[in-house]
């Protein structure tokens, strides 16, 4: 197996950067659309035969270092009680949004083995195929408890500050059964073979560094903690996303690797972290509808920014767009190694 990603995870010498894409499995890809066309996407995320072949599509496709499990943040709340719906429209929506003490105390904790076996079989699966590292990863509390208290996605988070602000023990009561549930469902894909996690904060920028602090972090760090102790050791990344004004905080998490969005300059980053964290990303990913050269430059003052952290893995600051040119992807991913190789 190619396991130059696992190496830079561990802050290890590595021959080049290694690069993935975030949502690299996805909508830009014809071989994806043609999947897609065929089912609706909760049926695709949960029958694993094809979760798998959608994982592997942009491997070999893009050349990257690393597959990401495909599947969706939002999958294990779906047996906790919450009524989930994908729309063409809208995204995600729940419909029976969590709002008062009654709605928290009508979820449940789950048993993953039991209530997304589809997810541990497609994990199984693809680890008899792949040749570099396979990616399982979770939503991180905050931002699973926002999308089951707005009812989907939100610009100002109103329903899920309220309740900060007027009900903070029953925010709080939430975020520990949402915790549990996260870590079970990461250590299950653990157990099941992944050889490493992320955990997405993908809505933890709406906060204040003192919330952040305060209702956010709290929960990641027991997490990850609890990762720490089991039994199969693997790095763990924490990408909390537009956070780039709360980085002294967002280290407190205690993640092998941090990734980044765009909206901080990547040296900047390293030298919040104490030059002593590996890094993710953090290319913008409308840069992916530049021209070859422009792609070319913007990774190469990635990679130049990125010399000072024990080591870097290279990716997009964010999920890649429905729009993006699968040819443009491909010149990124060959430019990161091409470039990398050659500094070395």
């Amino acid at each position: 197996m190619n396991d130059i990603f696992l190496r830079a995870c561990q802050g290890r010498k590595t021959d080049y950067t290694p690069v993935w894409l975030m949502r690299q499995a996805g909508r830009y890809m014809p071989e994806y659309q043609k999947i897609r066309a065929k089912v609706d996407f909760l049926t695709l995320c949960k029958t694993p035969e094809l979760a798998t072949e959608v994982t592997l599509q942009p491997v070999d496709i893009l050349n990257v270092d690393a597959a990401i499990l495909f599947s969706d943040i939002l999958v294990p709340l779906e047996p906790m009680g919450m009524q989930l719906e994908f729309t063409e429209q809208k995204g995600p929506v729940f419909h029976n949004p969590v709002r008062t003490s009654a709605d928290v105390h009508a979820l449940r904790a789950i048993d993953s083995q039991a209530d997304v076996p589809y997810v541990l079989q497609a994990i199984r699966l693809l680890k008899q195929s792949l040749k570099v590292p396979l990616i399982g990863f979770s939503g991180a509390p905050f931002t699973l408890a926002t999308y089951m208290i707005e009812g989907g996605s939100s610009k100002n988070f109103l329903h899920t500050k309220r309740m900060m602000y007027q009900s903070p023990e029953l925010f709080q009561s939430l975020m520990k059964l949402v915790s549990g549930v996260v870590t079970d469902y990461l250590l299950a894909q653990i157990r099941s073979g992944v050889d490493t996690v992320q955990i997405f904060d993908s809505w933890v920028g709406a906060l204040s560094p003192h919330d952040f602090e305060r209702f956010a972090l709290p929960y990641v760090q027991e997490i990850i903690r609890a990762l720490r102790a089991s039994e199969r050791q693997v790095p763990i990344i924490y990408f909390a996303f537009n956070s780039s004004g709360m980085m002294e905080q967002v280290r407190k998490a205690g993640a092998d690797v941090y990734g980044l969005d765009w909206r901080i300059e990547i040296a900047k980053a390293v030298d919040l972290l104490d030059r002593n964290h590996v890094v993710q990303g953090n290319l913008d990913p409308c840069a992916l509808f530049g021209t070859r050269e422009t792609i070319y430059a913007e990774a190469r003052r990635i990679l130049e920014g990125a010399r000072y952290a024990p080591n870097h893995i290279f990716n997009l600051g964010h999920g890649i767009l429905p729009e993006t040119p699968v040819d443009n992807a491909k010149t990124m991913v060959e430019a990161v190694h091409e470039i990398s190789l050659k500094a070395l």
